[in-house]
């Protein structure tokens, strides 16, 4: 290192406001040219050496320069220059990622959706295919959740007629909607499987 160099560095370090404006004025344009060819992008290029001489001022008492100050200076556009890179990709990882969770949840909503309306016809048709005694007992079993004597009692049957409904209306209820069930479980499955 030239002593000249040395000098400079010294000087810079112990806060002497002339020689950083010199040393500002002689750097700024040639490594704003270097961190242009690493970032291609002009204002960021600006703002990594901004920064770097923001540094140089701030930290001023913690800086070691053991090295030329060219280098010392160029190394530290590099590595700024680098870090900004790195962060620009893990940023765009990000952004991929989230784009990609809201394209799935929208996709799994709308899926939802219509499962949900798929579901409700199978079951109206399901029960709309249930004699139409089957299918008082089941309702108020179901829906209005009142008890086999009760029912007996609303619809003047016996315990063992309600209970030979809802048998019969649980069997019909299952054949009708089997196929559907099974593609609901494998449905829910996969689209868990596919979030994790």
């Amino acid at each position: 290192m030239e002593i000249s160099d040395r000098h400079t560095i010294l000087q810079l370090l112990s806060g002497d406001i002339s020689t950083y404006e010199s040393v500002y004025k002689a750097f700024f344009k040639p490594l704003y040219v270097y961190a242009y060819t690493i970032l291609k992008d002009e204002i960021q290029a600006e703002e990594v050496v901004q920064n770097i001489f923001l540094k140089l001022w701030e930290r001023k008492e913690k800086i070691n320069i053991e090295s030329s100050l060219k280098a010392y200076l160029y190394k530290s556009v590099y590595n700024d220059s680098l870090n900004y890179l790195k962060h620009l990709k893990v940023k765009s990882t990000y952004e991929n990622h989230a784009t990609q969770v809201m394209k799935n949840n929208h996709a799994i909503s709308a899926s939802n959706q219509m499962m949900y309306k798929n579901l409700e016809e199978a079951i109206r048709q399901a029960m709309n295919a249930l004699p139409e005694q089957c299918r008082t007992v089941f309702q108020l079993s179901r829906y209005e959740e009142l008890k086999y004597r009760e029912i007996a009692t609303r619809l003047s049957i016996s315990e063992k007629t309600v209970e030979n409904h809802m048998g019969k209306a649980l069997k019909l209820l299952r054949l009708k909607l089997a196929d559907y069930i099974v593609t609901v479980v494998v449905w829910i499955i996969y689209f868990k499987n596919a979030i994790l």
